[in-house]
């Protein structure tokens, strides 16, 4: 599998940016998210890919940062949820707010999203429930926005909430969403 591409960023053509790795072109989908937050054209990028292998088609999608990627193998593992409804869902709110809808069981945030109806928020609901993380926790209320997305994305991960508790405590107060996540992870990997 292809885990992650670096190269020169060469053609935007939402949803699909293409990347040039030693002169070979990869045509990756992105959600929107990532997409505005790109470079110019002729930046070097490092995208996080999942390789999509279907009886007609290979297809790459790309995301900026690790929990994008988790979250979106987190969605298309419920039934139902295909890559084209798993990207829609992550173009139309942040990991962070998906988490919280999951773990406050929110369906009218879902609905909000286009291609999302009722019947499969219900099920986002009930199949994502405790696998995207449980973003109210005592310790949590008194962390500030930046530090709920670093937890967030921990849990995204796949480490648990108290560890990604621990990691939290040992961040600087001010720090920025990126690089709590790399010092976390860092924290975490002693």
């Amino acid at each position: 599998m292809i885990g992650r591409l670096t190269g020169t960023l060469i053609e935007k053509l939402p949803p699909t940016v293409c990347l040039d790795v030693n002169g070979v072109g990869y045509d990756i989908d992105v959600p929107m998210s990532t997409l505005y937050d790109l470079p110019e054209l002729g930046a070097k990028v490092t995208l996080y890919t999942h390789l999509a292998v279907r009886e007609d088609a290979h297809t790459l999608f790309g995301f900026l940062h690790a929990a994008e990627r988790s979250t979106f193998r987190a969605l298309i593992k419920v039934s139902g949820i295909g890559s084209r409804t798993a990207l829609a869902l992550l173009s139309g709110m942040s990991v962070s707010d998906l988490a919280n809808a999951i773990a406050n069981q929110d369906a009218a945030l879902l609905l909000k999203v286009p291609g999302i109806g009722k019947k499969t928020a219900e099920r986002l609901l009930l199949e994502l429930r405790g696998k995207l993380g449980d973003t109210h926790s005592t310790q949590t209320n008194s962390v500030n926005h930046s530090q709920t997305d670093i937890l967030n994305a921990l849990i995204a991960l796949g480490y648990s909430e108290r560890e990604s508790q621990t990691a939290l405590k040992t961040l600087p107060a001010e720090i920025t969403v990126s690089e709590g996540i790399r010092m976390a992870l860092k924290s975490l990997a002693k």
